[in-house]
């Protein structure tokens, strides 16, 4: 096989994403840890059960990246590897697979790539490398293209709740603080692979559409673009989501896919993730 593409199981990715496209394909999993029970995050994973452990009083939980064996052993399935990774401001992830390219014989075959995001943004970068490599580029030209991409997408969230994130050193406590106060709903966006509270919306009636609007902006007029969604038990919010960029963008190429173990472990009920 040519070329294939990996990724970690923060891209909310199934397993056969790519059949069918003659690229290889594989989820490199991370691991949640609840009390003494270990999630790994794969198809099938219980997520229902991690959540309600997690919000156990006095339950201690945390997140495990895959060590970098596991990125290594994929390496001699193609002539060329692709990998994606949740942003390194967030994970060890991205250095693990760094590590185990440095210590592959062939490592000018491989490259690692730092999303800079969660969840569809890691999917968007997919799409894109099917795109550059269908298109019949060498593998230099590949590299160049994808990482320009990467550079142009952009990620927005909206969370009912940030213990997670506060408790494992993602988000600041009194950003924190800030973001849970009842009377204030927060737009976050991934900002060189950091969280940043952009916006704070008094009330929740106006979240959804004051975010498209912010969409908007980014897109310029762009009605092409895909958009994905990717929810947590809110399924409601994200068609909510998606009937106001509908209205404000014009866009129609909107998916809307629920989060894998890893981006809920994060993102918690209610969260909600637009990446473009």
């Amino acid at each position: 096989m040519k070329y294939q593409i990996i990724v970690d199981s923060c891209s909310d990715l199934d397993s056969d994403y790519l059949n069918g496209t003659g690229i290889g394909f594989k989820i490199v999993p991370l691991t949640i840890n609840v009390g003494d029970k270990e999630y790994v995050d794969v198809e099938g994973c219980n997520i229902d059960e991690m959540l309600e452990g997690i919000h156990t009083p006095k339950m201690k939980s945390g997140s495990a990246c895959p060590a970098p064996e596991a990125f290594k052993k994929e390496f001699p399935n193609a002539d060329y590897t692709f990998v994606v990774t949740i942003t390194s401001k967030l994970s060890g992830c991205f250095n693990s697979a760094l590590v185990a390219k440095n210590e592959y014989e062939n490592s000018s075959h491989v490259h690692i790539i730092d999303s800079k995001a969660v969840s569809g943004t890691e999917m968007l970068i997919v799409d894109k490398l099917v795109e550059l490599i269908k298109a019949d580029l060498d593998f230099e030209t590949i590299v160049a293209e994808i990482e320009k991409y990467r550079d142009n997408c952009t990620l927005f969230f909206v969370l009912q709740k940030f213990d997670n994130l506060v408790n494992n050193g993602r988000m600041s406590r009194i950003a924190g603080l800030i973001a849970s106060t009842i009377s204030l709903k927060p737009i976050c966006k991934a900002v060189d692979g950091e969280i940043k509270t952009i916006k704070k919306i008094i009330g929740s009636k106006q979240l959804f559409p004051k975010l498209s609007l912010m969409i908007k902006d980014v897109l310029s007029g762009d009605k092409t673009r895909r958009i994905i969604i990717t929810e947590c038990k809110a399924q409601e919010e994200a068609e909510e989501l998606k009937k106001e960029i509908e209205k404000n963008c014009g866009n129609t190429h909107i998916d809307i896919l629920p989060m894998k173990a890893l981006t809920s472990y994060y993102a918690l009920e209610k969260g909600v993730i637009v990446c473009f």
